[in-house]
C-alpha cells in the first residue's frame, strides 16, 4: 500500500519520491508566482504582461520534458 500510494507515480516518470516531491513543490511555486503576476495584470493592465503566459508556456515543458 505504502509503495502504491507514494512510490508508484514518481516511478513512472523516472524519479524518487524526493526528486518528484521537489518538482512538484518548485512546480507549484511557479504557478503561485504565474497566478500573482496575472492577478497584478488584471488590475494594472500595462504591468506584467507576458509574465504569466510566459511562465504556463515554460512550465508546460517542463512537464512535457520529463520521463523521457
Amino acid at each position: 500500500m505504502f509503495a502504491k500510494v507514494f512510490l508508484t507515480h514518481p516511478r513512472s516518470v523516472n524519479e524518487s519520491y524526493l526528486e518528484h516531491l521537489r518538482f512538484a513543490f518548485a512546480f507549484s511555486w511557479a504557478l503561485m508566482v504565474a497566478a500573482g503576476a496575472a492577478f497584478v495584470h488584471g488590475i494594472v493592465p500595462c504591468l506584467f504582461e507576458k509574465t504569466a503566459s510566459r511562465s504556463v508556456r515554460r512550465l508546460a515543458d517542463m512537464c512535457s520534458a520529463r520521463g523521457r
